[in-house]
Protein backbone atom coordinates (compact mmCIF):
# COMPACT_ATOMS: atom_id res chain seq x y z
CA UNK A 1 0.00 0.00 0.00
CA UNK A 2 3.11 2.44 1.28
CA UNK A 3 4.84 1.49 -2.31
CA UNK A 4 1.49 2.33 -4.59
CA UNK A 5 1.27 5.79 -2.94
CA UNK A 6 4.52 6.83 -4.23
CA UNK A 7 3.95 5.84 -7.44
CA UNK A 8 5.22 7.94 -10.56
CA UNK A 9 2.06 9.04 -11.55
CA UNK A 10 1.24 10.88 -7.83
CA UNK A 11 4.67 12.69 -8.60
CA UNK A 12 5.13 16.04 -9.72
CA UNK A 13 6.42 16.44 -13.39
CA UNK A 14 9.54 17.32 -14.64
CA UNK A 15 11.37 19.06 -17.58
CA UNK A 16 12.87 15.55 -18.01
CA UNK A 17 9.32 13.99 -18.03
CA UNK A 18 8.30 15.89 -20.76
CA UNK A 19 11.42 15.63 -22.79
CA UNK A 20 10.64 12.03 -22.32
CA UNK A 21 6.79 11.97 -23.52
CA UNK A 22 7.48 14.23 -26.31
CA UNK A 23 10.72 12.67 -27.45
CA UNK A 24 12.79 15.41 -27.49
CA UNK A 25 16.02 16.96 -25.08
CA UNK A 26 15.04 19.12 -22.44
CA UNK A 27 17.05 21.93 -23.59
CA UNK A 28 14.27 21.89 -26.49
CA UNK A 29 11.35 21.69 -24.07
CA UNK A 30 13.19 24.63 -22.20
CA UNK A 31 13.32 26.90 -25.41
CA UNK A 32 9.77 25.43 -26.51
CA UNK A 33 8.36 27.52 -23.32
CA UNK A 34 11.01 30.29 -22.47
CA UNK A 35 12.06 31.12 -26.59
CA UNK A 36 9.57 29.36 -28.76
CA UNK A 37 10.64 31.52 -31.21
CA UNK A 38 14.05 29.66 -31.64
CA UNK A 39 11.89 26.36 -32.51
CA UNK A 40 9.60 25.11 -35.30
CA UNK A 41 6.09 25.08 -35.30
CA UNK A 42 5.71 21.71 -35.14
CA UNK A 43 8.28 20.31 -32.22
CA UNK A 44 6.73 23.39 -30.20
CA UNK A 45 3.18 21.86 -30.46
CA UNK A 46 4.42 18.34 -29.79
CA UNK A 47 6.01 19.84 -26.49
CA UNK A 48 2.82 21.71 -25.70
CA UNK A 49 0.93 18.43 -25.97
CA UNK A 50 3.15 16.87 -23.52
CA UNK A 51 3.30 19.37 -21.36
CA UNK A 52 -0.79 19.37 -21.31
CA UNK A 53 -0.58 15.63 -20.95
CA UNK A 54 1.65 15.68 -18.13
CA UNK A 55 0.50 18.84 -16.18
CA UNK A 56 3.53 20.23 -16.39
CA UNK A 57 4.62 23.80 -14.36
CA UNK A 58 7.99 25.36 -15.02
CA UNK A 59 9.33 25.49 -12.04
CA UNK A 60 9.34 28.90 -10.73
CA UNK A 61 11.60 29.80 -7.98
CA UNK A 62 14.21 28.20 -9.86
CA UNK A 63 14.03 30.09 -12.71
CA UNK A 64 13.25 33.45 -10.87
CA UNK A 65 16.86 32.46 -9.14
CA UNK A 66 18.43 32.14 -11.87
CA UNK A 67 17.08 35.31 -13.75
CA UNK A 68 17.09 37.12 -9.95
CA UNK A 69 13.66 38.43 -11.00
CA UNK A 70 10.08 37.00 -10.35
CA UNK A 71 8.43 38.72 -12.82
CA UNK A 72 6.18 39.65 -10.20
CA UNK A 73 4.79 42.37 -9.04
CA UNK A 74 2.60 44.13 -5.84
CA UNK A 75 0.43 46.42 -5.32
CA UNK A 76 -1.51 47.38 -2.19
CA UNK A 77 -4.28 49.49 -2.31
CA UNK A 78 -6.43 51.04 0.87
CA UNK A 79 -9.78 49.21 0.11
CA UNK A 80 -11.61 46.42 -2.12
CA UNK A 81 -14.64 47.90 -0.92
CA UNK A 82 -15.57 49.86 -3.19
CA UNK A 83 -15.13 50.75 -7.60
CA UNK A 84 -12.17 53.66 -6.10
CA UNK A 85 -9.70 51.72 -7.48
CA UNK A 86 -11.00 49.08 -9.40
CA UNK A 87 -10.36 50.73 -13.01
CA UNK A 88 -6.93 52.12 -12.51
CA UNK A 89 -5.54 48.70 -10.85
CA UNK A 90 -7.41 46.72 -14.19
CA UNK A 91 -5.71 48.03 -16.60
CA UNK A 92 -2.23 48.40 -14.40
CA UNK A 93 -2.82 44.41 -14.28
CA UNK A 94 -3.78 44.12 -17.94
CA UNK A 95 -0.39 46.09 -18.62
CA UNK A 96 1.97 44.37 -16.85
CA UNK A 97 0.30 40.45 -18.22
CA UNK A 98 0.80 42.00 -21.91
CA UNK A 99 4.89 42.21 -20.61
CA UNK A 100 4.48 38.86 -18.56
CA UNK A 101 4.29 40.13 -15.55
CA UNK A 102 1.74 39.02 -12.53
CA UNK A 103 0.41 41.37 -10.54
CA UNK A 104 -0.01 40.44 -5.99
CA UNK A 105 -2.54 42.62 -4.35
CA UNK A 106 -3.93 43.08 -1.18
CA UNK A 107 -6.09 45.97 0.91
CA UNK A 108 -4.63 47.96 3.69
CA UNK A 109 -7.94 49.05 4.85
CA UNK A 110 -6.15 52.29 5.22
CA UNK A 111 -4.08 51.20 8.12
CA UNK A 112 -1.04 51.99 8.52
CA UNK A 113 0.25 49.29 10.22
CA UNK A 114 -1.11 46.54 8.14
CA UNK A 115 0.71 48.33 4.61
CA UNK A 116 3.61 47.92 6.50
CA UNK A 117 3.28 44.33 6.87
CA UNK A 118 1.88 43.72 3.53
CA UNK A 119 4.98 45.32 2.24
CA UNK A 120 7.34 43.60 4.06
CA UNK A 121 5.24 40.54 2.99
CA UNK A 122 4.71 41.08 -0.67
CA UNK A 123 8.85 41.92 -0.77
CA UNK A 124 9.57 38.53 1.19
CA UNK A 125 7.42 36.90 -1.50
CA UNK A 126 9.78 37.93 -4.35
CA UNK A 127 7.59 41.10 -5.49
CA UNK A 128 9.93 42.43 -7.97
CA UNK A 129 8.48 46.43 -7.58
CA UNK A 130 5.92 47.72 -5.71
CA UNK A 131 3.03 50.28 -6.64
CA UNK A 132 1.47 52.40 -3.47
CA UNK A 133 -1.13 54.79 -3.28
CA UNK A 134 -0.20 57.63 -1.85
CA UNK A 135 2.92 59.26 -0.60
CA UNK A 136 1.73 59.37 3.27
CA UNK A 137 4.25 56.61 5.43
CA UNK A 138 6.80 56.32 7.55
CA UNK A 139 10.08 57.00 6.62
CA UNK A 140 11.63 53.76 7.77
CA UNK A 141 9.55 51.88 4.97
CA UNK A 142 10.88 53.74 2.12
CA UNK A 143 14.35 52.76 3.75
CA UNK A 144 13.78 48.79 3.97
CA UNK A 145 12.78 48.99 0.05
CA UNK A 146 15.81 50.77 -0.60
CA UNK A 147 17.91 48.96 0.90
CA UNK A 148 16.41 45.80 -1.07
CA UNK A 149 16.51 47.67 -3.97
CA UNK A 150 12.62 46.83 -4.78
CA UNK A 151 11.50 49.76 -6.86
CA UNK A 152 8.27 51.59 -5.78
CA UNK A 153 6.21 53.88 -7.58
CA UNK A 154 3.10 55.73 -5.86
CA UNK A 155 0.29 56.45 -7.49
CA UNK A 156 -3.18 58.69 -8.01
CA UNK A 157 -0.97 61.66 -6.44
CA UNK A 158 1.40 63.96 -7.83
CA UNK A 159 3.47 66.80 -5.95
CA UNK A 160 5.95 68.64 -8.09
CA UNK A 161 8.16 69.09 -5.03
CA UNK A 162 7.96 65.65 -3.58
CA UNK A 163 11.24 63.47 -3.95
CA UNK A 164 9.59 59.97 -5.00
CA UNK A 165 8.45 59.29 -8.77
CA UNK A 166 4.71 59.21 -8.55
CA UNK A 167 2.45 59.22 -11.58
CA UNK A 168 -1.06 60.42 -10.67
CA UNK A 169 -2.81 63.96 -10.17
CA UNK A 170 -2.81 66.96 -7.84
CA UNK A 171 -5.77 66.41 -5.34
CA UNK A 172 -5.68 69.66 -3.81
CA UNK A 173 -5.86 71.69 -7.42
CA UNK A 174 -8.41 69.68 -8.58
CA UNK A 175 -10.57 70.24 -5.59
CA UNK A 176 -9.70 73.86 -5.54
CA UNK A 177 -11.52 74.12 -8.82
CA UNK A 178 -14.26 71.84 -8.40
CA UNK A 179 -14.82 74.32 -5.06
CA UNK A 180 -14.04 77.43 -7.38
CA UNK A 181 -16.84 76.40 -9.39
CA UNK A 182 -19.54 75.94 -6.51
CA UNK A 183 -19.05 79.27 -5.24
CA UNK A 184 -19.77 80.68 -8.60
CA UNK A 185 -22.90 79.48 -8.35
CA UNK A 186 -23.36 81.16 -5.23
CA UNK A 187 -22.82 78.72 -2.41
CA UNK A 188 -21.74 80.13 0.88
CA UNK A 189 -22.49 77.58 3.08
CA UNK A 190 -20.58 74.72 2.53
CA UNK A 191 -20.52 71.07 3.80
CA UNK A 192 -17.55 68.84 2.93
CA UNK A 193 -17.39 65.09 3.85
CA UNK A 194 -14.02 63.63 3.73
CA UNK A 195 -11.94 60.72 4.59
CA UNK A 196 -10.37 60.72 7.65
CA UNK A 197 -7.49 62.83 6.84
CA UNK A 198 -4.36 61.96 9.57
CA UNK A 199 -2.80 58.90 7.22
CA UNK A 200 -4.37 59.78 3.80
CA UNK A 201 -2.51 62.64 2.00
CA UNK A 202 -5.26 62.50 -0.77
CA UNK A 203 -8.16 63.19 1.51
CA UNK A 204 -5.76 65.86 3.32
CA UNK A 205 -5.44 67.46 0.04
CA UNK A 206 -8.45 67.30 -1.45
CA UNK A 207 -9.98 69.22 2.13
CA UNK A 208 -7.28 71.45 1.77
CA UNK A 209 -8.37 72.56 -2.04
CA UNK A 210 -11.56 73.11 -0.42
CA UNK A 211 -10.58 75.86 1.93
CA UNK A 212 -7.75 77.27 -0.90
CA UNK A 213 -10.79 78.05 -2.80
CA UNK A 214 -12.80 79.69 0.27
CA UNK A 215 -9.75 81.68 1.18
CA UNK A 216 -9.23 83.03 -2.66
CA UNK A 217 -13.10 84.13 -2.85
CA UNK A 218 -12.09 85.92 0.64
CA UNK A 219 -14.30 83.95 3.38
CA UNK A 220 -13.92 82.63 6.34
CA UNK A 221 -12.75 79.00 6.87
CA UNK A 222 -15.68 78.36 9.35
CA UNK A 223 -18.02 78.64 6.18
CA UNK A 224 -17.41 74.67 5.79
CA UNK A 225 -18.60 72.28 8.09
CA UNK A 226 -16.19 69.45 7.58
CA UNK A 227 -17.12 65.78 8.82
CA UNK A 228 -14.93 62.50 8.31
CA UNK A 229 -16.01 59.57 8.25
CA UNK A 230 -14.72 56.04 6.57
CA UNK A 231 -15.60 55.25 3.33
CA UNK A 232 -18.47 53.96 1.76
CA UNK A 233 -22.17 54.99 0.72
CA UNK A 234 -23.68 54.60 4.24
CA UNK A 235 -21.05 56.74 5.98
CA UNK A 236 -21.67 59.41 3.25
CA UNK A 237 -25.69 59.15 4.23
CA UNK A 238 -25.28 58.96 7.85
CA UNK A 239 -22.40 62.39 7.47
CA UNK A 240 -24.81 64.04 5.34
CA UNK A 241 -27.61 63.82 7.71
CA UNK A 242 -25.48 65.16 10.29
CA UNK A 243 -24.69 68.07 8.13
CA UNK A 244 -28.12 68.81 7.46
CA UNK A 245 -29.36 68.36 11.14
CA UNK A 246 -28.44 71.91 12.24
CA UNK A 247 -30.58 74.88 11.98
CA UNK A 248 -27.60 76.28 9.11
CA UNK A 249 -27.55 74.04 7.00
CA UNK A 250 -24.96 74.00 4.17
CA UNK A 251 -26.49 74.40 0.51
CA UNK A 252 -23.98 72.56 -1.12
CA UNK A 253 -22.12 69.34 0.25
CA UNK A 254 -18.88 68.30 -1.20
CA UNK A 255 -17.37 64.79 -0.83
CA UNK A 256 -14.12 63.62 -0.93
CA UNK A 257 -14.95 60.51 -3.79
CA UNK A 258 -18.34 59.94 -5.67
CA UNK A 259 -18.92 57.02 -2.91
CA UNK A 260 -19.59 59.24 -0.31
CA UNK A 261 -21.25 61.89 -2.60
CA UNK A 262 -23.81 59.44 -3.83
CA UNK A 263 -24.29 58.17 -0.04
CA UNK A 264 -25.05 62.06 0.84
CA UNK A 265 -27.22 61.63 -2.25
CA UNK A 266 -29.74 59.07 -0.78
CA UNK A 267 -29.78 60.61 2.57
CA UNK A 268 -31.01 63.74 0.64
CA UNK A 269 -33.92 61.81 -1.33
CA UNK A 270 -34.89 59.93 1.65
CA UNK A 271 -34.86 63.78 3.72
CA UNK A 272 -37.23 65.05 0.90
CA UNK A 273 -34.75 67.71 0.13
CA UNK A 274 -34.74 68.27 -4.00
CA UNK A 275 -31.16 68.24 -5.84
CA UNK A 276 -29.85 70.53 -6.53
CA UNK A 277 -32.73 72.94 -5.43
CA UNK A 278 -32.45 72.30 -2.03
CA UNK A 279 -28.47 71.49 -1.71
CA UNK A 280 -26.43 70.56 -4.29
CA UNK A 281 -23.84 67.49 -3.65
CA UNK A 282 -20.47 67.05 -5.07
CA UNK A 283 -18.53 64.60 -5.40
CA UNK A 284 -14.46 63.42 -6.76
CA UNK A 285 -13.01 60.57 -8.93
CA UNK A 286 -16.22 59.79 -11.99
CA UNK A 287 -16.54 56.24 -11.33
CA UNK A 288 -19.24 54.66 -12.74
CA UNK A 289 -21.70 55.25 -10.06
CA UNK A 290 -21.33 58.78 -10.62
CA UNK A 291 -23.05 58.74 -13.71
CA UNK A 292 -25.75 56.33 -12.84
CA UNK A 293 -26.90 58.00 -9.87
CA UNK A 294 -30.60 58.84 -9.49
CA UNK A 295 -29.19 62.41 -9.78
CA UNK A 296 -25.73 61.97 -12.06
CA UNK A 297 -23.59 63.55 -9.81
CA UNK A 298 -21.17 66.43 -10.29
CA UNK A 299 -17.72 65.32 -10.07
CA UNK A 300 -14.11 65.51 -11.11
CA UNK A 301 -12.85 62.74 -13.79
CA UNK A 302 -10.05 61.02 -13.22
CA UNK A 303 -8.31 59.49 -15.96
CA UNK A 304 -8.56 56.32 -14.06
CA UNK A 305 -7.01 53.55 -17.00
CA UNK A 306 -4.48 55.37 -18.67
CA UNK A 307 -3.20 56.14 -15.28
CA UNK A 308 -3.04 52.48 -14.30
CA UNK A 309 -1.29 51.48 -17.79
CA UNK A 310 0.85 54.04 -17.80
CA UNK A 311 1.73 53.30 -14.10
CA UNK A 312 2.78 49.69 -15.37
CA UNK A 313 4.86 50.90 -18.04
CA UNK A 314 6.56 53.03 -15.85
CA UNK A 315 7.34 50.52 -12.99
CA UNK A 316 8.55 47.93 -15.75
CA UNK A 317 11.06 50.70 -16.57
CA UNK A 318 11.95 50.59 -13.20
CA UNK A 319 12.63 47.52 -12.86
CA UNK A 320 14.95 47.54 -16.41
CA UNK A 321 16.85 50.01 -14.52
CA UNK A 322 15.34 52.79 -16.09
CA UNK A 323 14.37 55.00 -13.64
CA UNK A 324 13.21 58.19 -14.43
CA UNK A 325 13.87 61.70 -13.09
CA UNK A 326 10.22 62.46 -12.15
CA UNK A 327 7.08 61.88 -11.90
CA UNK A 328 4.21 62.02 -13.96
CA UNK A 329 1.37 64.59 -13.98
CA UNK A 330 -1.93 63.78 -15.53
CA UNK A 331 -4.63 65.90 -16.33
CA UNK A 332 -8.04 65.45 -14.24
CA UNK A 333 -11.59 67.34 -15.82
CA UNK A 334 -14.53 68.48 -14.09
CA UNK A 335 -17.75 66.90 -14.91
CA UNK A 336 -20.59 69.35 -14.37
CA UNK A 337 -23.82 67.48 -13.99
CA UNK A 338 -27.25 67.84 -12.20
CA UNK A 339 -26.24 67.48 -8.42
CA UNK A 340 -24.41 71.03 -8.62
CA UNK A 341 -26.82 74.18 -9.24
CA UNK A 342 -27.79 77.50 -7.94
CA UNK A 343 -27.69 78.10 -4.28
CA UNK A 344 -31.36 78.56 -3.37
CA UNK A 345 -32.70 81.96 -2.38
Amino acid sequence: MGEDMTESSEAVPTLADVARTANVSTATVSRCLNSPGQVSAKTHDKVMRAVDALGYSPNFSARALAARQTKTVGAIIPTMDNAIFARGIQAFQEELREHGFTLLIASSAYQEDQEEEQIKTLTARGADGLLLIGYHRDSKIYDFLEKRRVPVLLAWVFDPNADRIAIGFNNRQAMKELATEVLAHGHRRLGFISAFTKANDRARDRVQGVYDAIKAAGMDADSVALIETKYSIEYGAEAFRALMAGSDRPTAVMCGNDVLAVGALRAAIELGLNVPGDVSITGFDDIELASVAPVPLTTIHVPHRRMGRQAARMLIDMLAGKTPTKGVELEVSMCLRETLGPAPG
